[in-house]
């Protein structure tokens, strides 16, 4: 059993602070408890995506979160016992406690089974310009800038690795030749990994219509290449798996606070006055899971944005889910998200 104490929390915890918890302990689950750590209520991953879908605000209390009622298991009970219970209640975690409900331990399903390999292919965009982190892209293309001592598409490789994943391929276009000596065939890290050459360029989805369609057996994890993130990628596939869906798109939520006071009319008549309103928005985290099926409607060479192959699988009927993203997160695009990365990435994914 991992150091479940990182993972306590008063009731009247934040929800801000909780997920800082939860990304902090990396044990996919929040414990609310008393002062004398009686279990109150549990917080896992989908609690705080549910939370965030429905805007609440991070200042509100955990308790109004916290799932009251969680399944818990006895120290007695002997690891077959735990197995089948998790299997049988499709939970992750058993938070085990003695006869007055007090925590004195926590078994996850990952720590009994052990990391196993998964199946399910890896795409990573590398193939973009950088143009807008020139001159550090003159010669060197940007996936390939080291945010302390490794090349941000290392980074990312490597929590896919640690999550389980080995079959990889990369997109390239500009200066393929660089990513290609680095990583070669993946050996030295275990996995395999092919290339997917973009003669021109593709749009941020045309290169899926490059894969060996054959190979695509599974639900494909896509992820742009010039970000950082300790994103759960299981915690994705189990809500991809939940929730069919043909895509599933990670989100993140974006604040943005109008300037001015803003006026709501009927004709000439002011029916309200809201100074300087937040507005809050889901946009693109860059990350998605797609089906093979949709992976297959891609023509070869064809340029297409996976927001438009998205819209159309949409018009067509097809569901298409988010995913919000609460943990950490950098879009690599200016030189100032550069800077942060060398100031923060390099801790947060170590």
């Amino acid at each position: 059993m991992k150091q479940w104490e990182a993972a306590l929390v008063a009731p009247e915890t934040s929800l801000e602070v909780a997920i800082e918890v939860l990304d902090h302990a990396a044990l996919r689950i929040v414990l609310v408890a008393d002062e004398q750590r009686r279990l109150l209520g549990t917080v896992t991953d989908g609690d705080i995506r549910r939370a965030l879908i429905r805007h609440l605000p991070m200042s509100s209390a955990i308790q109004d979160v916290m799932n009251p009622n969680p399944r818990v298991a006895p120290s007695s009970w002997s690891r077959d016992k735990l197995l089948q219970q998790m299997e049988q209640h499709q939970v992750l975690q058993l938070p085990i406690v003695d006869p007055d409900k007090r925590i004195i331990g926590l078994e996850s399903l990952h720590d009994l089974l052990n990391t196993k390999k998964l199946e399910n292919p890896v795409f990573l965009m590398a193939g973009g310009f950088g143009t807008r982190l020139r001159p550090l892209t003159n010669n060197c293309p940007k996936p390939m800038l080291k945010v302390g001592d490794k090349p941000i598409l290392q980074l990312i490789l490597e929590n896919f690795v640690q999550a389980g994943f080995h079959r990889f391929y990369i997109s390239t276009h500009y200066m393929p030749e660089v990513i290609r000596d680095h990583f070669k065939d993946g050996s030295e890290w275990g996995v395999s990994i092919s290339y997917i050459h973009e003669e021109k360029p593709l749009g941020t989805g045309g290169a899926l219509g490059l894969l060996p369609q054959d190979e695509i057996d599974l639900p494909l994890f896509m992820m742009n290449g010039d970000l950082l993130t300790s994103l759960n990628f299981q915690s994705l596939l189990q809500f991809h798996a939940e929730h069919p869906a043909i895509a599933t798109m990670c989100t993140r939520e974006y604040e943005y606070q109008v300037p001015y006071g803003v006026i709501e009319s009927n004709g000439h008549h002011i029916m309200s006055m809201v100074e300087k309103p937040l507005q809050r928005f889901f946009v693109n985290a860059g990350v998605y899971l797609l089906n093979p099926e949709i992976v297959k409607t891609v023509t070869p060479n064809k340029r297409i944005d996976m927001p438009d192959l998205l819209n159309s699988e949409i018009k067509r009927g097809n569901s298409v889910n988010m995913f919000p993203v609460h943990e950490y997160w950098l879009d690599i695009g200016r030189m100032d998200d550069f800077n942060i990365a060398q100031e923060k990435a390099g801790m947060l994914l170590k």
